[in-house]
């Protein structure tokens, strides 16, 4: 299982672009130099999952604004995400290429792959433009996830990288104050924020 701080592993995956009539394979060569966000989810045609994907595609131009790119990825087929996005009206604000890991290949790698049903758990990565992995998250089934938040921690990883030997607190947004870590801050947090 990958941990945070290693390399994103390699994968090809056929990939649906909503507006594109075309099944094309990306692999992680095609994110080089960019954020990547690779947000799994268990199966199109379901219930909690054209929420998030809605809300992930409203904040799509933000995180292309930070050099970022989203990649969906489900077990189902690229055919199966075609026909979902094309009758699916949350789905309408989606564009961004949706993956097909259809033998769950990725998802067992990362450990995420339910065993009873082949389903990938709803998960999401952070990978910086050097492909590492910065930041993860698994949530039960039932519940979505806050595509603000996804934004919010890509943009505290975007600003400690462009300011190295910083940390961002809890909650931390653009334009905050940062901390930076050392002796002389110990036991004095609350005054440097």
């Amino acid at each position: 299982m990958i941990r945070v701080g290693e390399n994103f592993p390699q994968f090809l995956l056929p990939v649906y672009t909503p507006g594109k009539d075309e099944e094309v394979n990306m692999s992680m060569d095609n994110f080089q130099g960019k954020w990547l966000i690779v947000f799994f989810y268990p199966a199109d045609f379901t219930f909690v999952c054209p929420t998030e994907l809605r809300d992930l595609g409203r904040r799509y131009d933000e995180i292309k604004k930070l050099q970022g790119e989203v990649l969906s990825v489900s077990t189902d087929t690229v055919f199966t995400h075609k026909a979902w996005r094309e009758t699916e009206g949350l789905l309408k604000d989606v564009h961004f290429p949706m993956a097909a890991d259809h033998a769950g290949t990725l998802a067992r790698q990362l450990g995420i792959c339910d065993p009873k049903t082949g389903l990938a758990d709803r998960a999401a990565y952070i990978v910086d433009p050097d492909g590492i992995l910065l930041s993860m998250e698994v949530v039960a089934e039932n519940i979505g996830r806050s595509a603000k938040e996804l934004v919010r921690k890509l943009r505290a990883l975007n600003h400690v990288r462009n300011n190295p030997h910083t940390a961002c607190p809890a909650s931390w947004e653009e334009g905050e104050k940062d901390l930076t870590p050392g002796l002389k801050i110990v036991g004095k947090v609350a005054e440097e924020l």
